[in-house]
């Protein structure tokens, strides 16, 4: 894929006129006290043989958006009975929670790890998510990103948003937690990571990489690729809700809510990923928690020559590095 977003230095300088709606934030304190309400975080936490002897893991199910189940492992060094600090790490779009030896290298590293599944996803790639989405939808394209799109209020992406949040409440309270959170993801997790960290603002560490659900509004205009494309079809058909779907999209892109964040930061961003662009990412880094009233430390690691797989192994690396120093 050839470079097709803005030239490198004038990435590191976009900061797009924004479109969040006045009430975001008090639609986000009813939405996130309604899931509080309904359910403590951790609905069952049980061990599970993993066929491990250096890493144990438990089956957890946390309440999320209404106190509706979320499935997710919890998984913690075998060798040792000190509190750690957990990572709460969110998945990429069509993903699911899959094996729990699958995802292993922040439990490795000496971190609780508590990876989150992701709602009516988990079919697309990996070895499938065991969530469903309970809560019905109105007219939707073929995908998530469209579904419940009529309002915030039944938006799917409101209830994913409300998961990731309840992850973190869950996070803070299992055996073994010293109550200190880093929140992590690649793609929609990246996204998700970002969304959570502005709606929970006292976490301590963001990792985001190559981050989706961010900057929608120029997203949808700029590439052909899906996930985004499947608004674009959406609004092909539905030519007369443009306006309420864009009002939708700006209560739970990740660009807004990541702007009320305290924590320090680390993205990352591919210069010919065609489905997260880069100035969506930027945006979103260059933005970053500035509606919080902090100036946290915040570093964005550019790949000039990658897709969406963004840094690869080399990030993994880095990300642990980076982790490893503030943690």
């Amino acid at each position: 894929m050839a470079l097709f977003d803005l030239p490198l230095d004038e990435l590191r300088e976009y900061r797009p006129q924004l479109d969040e709606p006045d009430d975001l934030m008090s639609f986000w304190d009813r939405t996130l006290s309604r899931a509080r309400d309904a359910s403590s975080p951790i609905l069952s936490l049980e061990p599970v043989d993993n066929g491990l002897t250096l890493i144990d893991t438990w089956d957890l199910a946390l309440a999320g958006h209404d106190g509706s189940p979320v499935r997710a492992w919890y998984n913690r060094p075998a060798v040792t009975e000190a509190e750690l600090p957990v990572v709460v790490e969110y998945l990429g779009y069509g993903g699911g929670r899959g094996e729990p030896l699958e995802r292993l290298s922040f439990s490795a590293a000496g971190y609780g790890h508590l990876v989150m599944d992701t709602r009516g996803q988990g079919s697309a790639w990996g070895a499938g998510g065991d969530t469903a989405d309970p809560v019905g939808s109105g007219p939707a394209a073929p995908g998530s990103m469209t579904r419940g799109i009529a309002s915030p209020h039944t938006a799917y992406l409101t209830r994913l948003l409300t998961d990731a949040v309840r992850a973190v409440d869950a996070a803070r309270i299992l055996p073994g937690a010293d109550g200190r959170i880093a929140v992590t993801g690649s793609s929609q997790g990246g996204g998700l990571a970002l969304g959570a960290a502005g709606l929970v603002p006292d976490v301590d560490a963001l990792i985001a990489n190559v981050p989706f659900l961010t900057h929608m509004r120029r997203a949808i205009d700029i590439t052909d690729a899906d996930p985004y494309q499947e608004i674009v079809r959406y609004l092909a058909v539905h030519r007369e809700l443009e306006e309420q779907t864009l009002r939708t999209l700006s209560y739970v892109d990740a660009l807004h809510l990541g702007r009320r964040a305290t924590a320090p930061a680390m993205f990352s961003v591919a210069l010919r990923d065609t489905i997260c662009p880069p100035s969506t990412v930027f945006a979103a880094h260059n933005l970053y928690a500035s509606a919080s009233g902090t100036d946290p430390e915040r570093e964005m690691v550019v790949y000039p020559y990658n897709h969406h797989e963004g840094g690869g192994p080399a990030q993994q690396r880095r990300q642990l590095d980076w982790l490893r120093a503030r943690l």
